[in-house]
């Protein structure tokens, strides 16, 4: 049986999540012109969301929907 490891889940969100933050940076960018404020947005999101998604993902591997038993 499968089991996302506590480091795989982070690492998957980090991944996830400095490619995603990026993308905020430069939609906030790209509509203030505002590139402290852009970059301010993007790290508060960072953190959150990665926070976010490890919780997301530890719950998931307690729910078997899905899940093949083998």
């Amino acid at each position: 049986m499968f089991r996302e490891t506590h480091s795989r889940s982070l690492a998957k969100a980090l991944s996830w999540r400095i490619v995603a933050s990026l993308a905020t940076v430069i939609l906030v960018f790209a509509f203030t012109r505002r590139l402290a404020l852009s970059v301010t947005v993007g790290g508060v999101e960072f953190v959150t969301k990665i926070g976010l998604f490890w919780l997301h993902e530890r719950a998931w591997d307690h729910v078997p929907f899905g899940r093949r038993i083998t």
